[in-house]
């Protein structure tokens, strides 16, 4: 099979060895001319949406790979994080080639363990942590525009648990099935929202409701897929990040 697994990096990083199946990508490139990492792709060339990184993250190397990759299967990681077999954080237990075909034996979609979070669904641990009105306004764009997927999205939003940061591999059907209906979505939530006062970090709203869509597709089409871990290849401060998920249980949700 051909597969092509992006890594998304805003700065250069170790990244795998295989580079037939990982493909460094530069998000944001266009927001950096002439800034260039050596051996790592721009996400600026051809179709894209480079310039909306901002507000997409990783989404816009997905979207490059949609519109200018061919190949039977993407997927996605991120620079410090990798999908894998084993729990080690080293860069060289990433997925190989043969373990990704072993796998689409059994699945057309690879992703990673759910997160959980046990006392809060998905919906109140999103609008404790972002602004709520882009969440709601997919729900009605869904609800518009999609309405066969709004039990999904409700039920997903119920859940304790998702499947975050976007990462996946998929063969190409799945994924260009995928992508159509999740950028169109985001497209029409981009279209009716005004983001021009929140923070730089929040900014990134599209690429934190992506997160959140997977699971709704994942739901609404009822395909099997297979979950890896994920390891991430820096240190956690896992007290600071248990104290702050505790903390923004008691803040007002912003509109």
């Amino acid at each position: 099979m051909d597969i092509k697994i992006l890594v998304a990096a805003h700065k250069e990083y170790e990244m795998p060895k295989d580079t037939n199946l990982y493909v460094p990508v530069f998000v944001g490139k266009a927001l950096h001319p002439g800034v260039t990492f050596e051996g790592y792709t721009g996400d600026d060339t051809g179709q894209n949406i480079s310039i909306k990184n901002g507000s997409y993250n990783e989404l816009t190397a997905i979207y490059w790979a949609w519109k200018n990759l061919s190949a039977d299967a993407i997927g996605l990681d991120h620079y410090r994080r990798y999908l894998s077999l084993n729990r080690k954080k080293e860069i060289d237990l990433a997925l190989t080639k043969e373990q990704v075909e072993n796998l689409f034996d059994q699945t057309d979609i690879i992703v990673p363990q759910k997160r959980k979070y046990y006392i809060q669904s998905n919906y109140d641990h999103y609008i404790h942590a972002h602004h709520r009105e882009p969440l709601d306004e997919t729900r009605d764009v869904i609800k518009e525009m999609y309405p066969d997927y709004l039990k999904s999205y409700d039920r997903i939003m119920k859940r304790t648990s998702a499947h975050m940061f976007n990462m996946f591999i998929m063969r190409y059907d799945k994924f260009d099935e995928y992508c159509s209906w999740m950028f169109d979505v985001l497209n029409l939530v981009e279209k009716r929202t005004n983001i021009s006062d929140y923070s730089v970090y929040e900014k990134r709203v599209y690429g934190f409701i992506s997160e959140l869509l997977l699971d709704v597709w994942l739901d609404y089409t009822g395909y099997s897929y297979k979950e890896v871990y994920f390891v991430h290849m820096e240190s956690q401060q896992w007290i600071k990040k248990g104290l702050s998920f505790v903390l923004r249980m008691f803040k007002k949700p912003e509109k």
